[in-house]
């Protein structure tokens, strides 16, 4: 049988209670008479916020071994200034590298929307000494692109507005709709990172999981084995944010 993409996912434009549709990936099987037969594939991009930092090396063998793609969502600062040559390895192995913030300060960054991009200028030339900045076309903003803290310091409307902007500036931005909550105040241990994100991916058939790489969550690199050993079990398949999406458009 053959099997030809045929997917239908989407990212919204306009900011979302849930900004990853539970929608279903499908795909064509053409059998050799020539006969067509929907596939419905269930997808996983695992991500990861904040980093690098020490765990990302350990992360990354994690994939490596288990032959799983992910996304990365980097930060540049001061504690990710000496990891930053791990994105190289990054790309190296097949992953995506893809933009959050080079503070992170959401006082900062949510001052207005001109602070928020000078701070997206910052990362890129942060990271560009590791990877091809002009090729990197995706982002997260800190706290999702629904976050009610921004309004502290941006206003009400500050993240339509960053949202609108996205487009107009030529980047794709991404939410969740699974979380490890692993970078809570709870500290949940690996267990119980592991119990979330089942929880949390319970009848989706699209899931984006949302995962730190900081320094403080080693427990997260500890529960990635059995994470990615559950979402296997369940018949997922695994892809970078950015391989979802080139499939939806045909590649």
């Amino acid at each position: 049988m053959a099997v030809y993409l045929a997917g239908n996912l989407f990212c919204p434009r306009e900011p979302e209670e849930d900004a990853i549709p539970n929608d279903v990936f499908a795909v064509q099987g053409r059998e050799d008479d020539g006969t067509v037969e929907a596939i419905m594939l269930k997808i996983v991009c695992l991500t990861f916020d904040d980093g690098p930092s020490s765990n990302t090396g350990p992360i990354l063998d994690i994939l490596q071994e288990k032959d799983v793609p992910a996304t990365f969502f980097v930060t540049a600062q001061e504690v990710n200034q000496d990891y930053l040559p791990e994105l190289e390895r990054v790309v190296e192995e097949g992953h995506q590298v893809a933009l959050h913030s080079a503070s992170h300060r959401y006082s900062e960054i949510y001052a207005d929307t001109e602070s928020f991009w000078l701070d997206i200028k910052a990362l890129r030339q942060a990271i560009s000494p590791y990877v091809d900045v002009e090729a990197i076309h995706w982002l997260r903003f800190p706290g999702g692109s629904t976050n009610t803290i921004s309004h502290k310091y941006g206003g009400s409307d500050i993240m339509k507005r960053l949202v609108a902007q996205c487009g107009e500036k030529g980047y794709e931005w991404i939410d969740w709709n699974v979380s490890a909550e692993d970078a809570t105040s709870s500290h949940p241990d690996a267990g119980q990172i592991l119990e979330n994100i089942r929880a949390s991916a319970e009848g989706r058939d699209l899931c984006v999981v949302l995962m730190h790489d900081t320094a403080k969550t080693d427990a997260t690199v500890e529960a990635l084995p059995e994470i990615i050993d559950w979402f296997a079990a369940q018949g997922y398949h695994f892809c970078t944010v950015e391989q979802m999406y080139e499939a939806r458009d045909g590649g």
